[in-house]
């Protein structure tokens, strides 16, 4: 565990070097923040109490997304690209010799990289908001505390998904199709465009099962105290499942991947 700590230092601190590029995601996530907020501000004017929120519920999920947005990759993004790169160019086999896991390692790469971008990119915007705008953000502790575990289960249901993504290129060579699809499906499912608590029907429904909802739309609806008690532990424990299932899935695409594998070029 100790090399794994070490990895998840090292991708924290990677990403720390880039401080241009951090105080640019800072203004880029405040900036729509501001847009986004006066859109919801306009729709909820029209509509009261739209997917069950009010004023001041739906502009928390703006500035809770716009805190969460690097973090769990909702808009895409992440290590993927460079996983799928390394299989292209066959670096991949010298990953495969190290003694250590693969899944495991690029985990603890992507949950230092997580942890900085909510520090470095989520406090801020989150705090612009709260001063700016009403937010119901809540006083107790305690929902705090869940909130964070939520967010935590929900960066293993990105990593999950993202994992699996990156995967899909030793079949596939290039994943920018691929890619380019895992990024619209997360921007719409994960409810960074508008909750999924407004979706109507059926349409609803399912969008509120897919793991993408674990990403946004349960850790909000946590720190909105919307589920409580055994609410609470059902929403948590729907994350939990999603995370295990896609871990194992990644688990089991890895092995069926590395059988055999042909390096590029030789």
């Amino acid at each position: 565990m100790r090399l794994y700590a070490a990895v998840a230092v090292s991708g924290f601190r990677r990403h720390a070097t880039y401080r241009v590029a951090t105080a640019a995601g800072v203004f880029t996530n405040t900036v729509f923040g501001f847009i986004l907020a006066y859109t919801y501000i306009a729709l909820w004017n029209e509509r009261p109490h739209l997917g069950g929120y009010g004023r001041e519920q739906a502009l928390t999920f703006v500035w809770t997304s716009q805190a969460l947005l690097g973090a769990a990759c909702l808009i895409g993004g992440g290590f993927q690209e460079e996983l799928q790169e390394r299989i292209r160019s066959g670096d991949i086999a010298v990953d495969l010799y190290r003694p250590a896991d693969l899944q495991l390692w690029w985990l603890a790469s992507d949950l230092g990289r997580a942890f900085f971008q909510l520090l470095g990119r989520g406090v801020v915007p989150l705090a612009v908001g709260a001063l700016c705008f009403e937010l119901a953000l809540p006083g107790l502790s305690l929902t705090w505390a869940a909130f964070l575990l939520s967010v935590l289960l929900g960066l293993l249901v990105s990593f999950g998904l993202r994992y699996l993504v990156g995967l899909c290129a030793f079949w596939l060579l290039d994943g920018a199709g691929v890619n380019m699809a895992f990024a619209l499906l997360s921007m719409f499912f994960s409810g960074t465009l508008l909750p999924l608590n407004v979706f109507p029907g059926v349409f609803g429904e399912v969008a509120r099962v897919l793991p993408w909802s674990a990403m946004l739309q349960v850790p909000v609806d946590v720190l909105l105290e919307r589920r409580t008690g055994a609410g609470l532990a059902a929403a948590l424990g729907f994350q939990a499942a999603w995370a295990v299932a896609l871990l194992l899935a990644g688990r089991a695409l890895q092995t069926a991947a590395t059988r055999k594998v042909v390096v590029q070029g030789g």
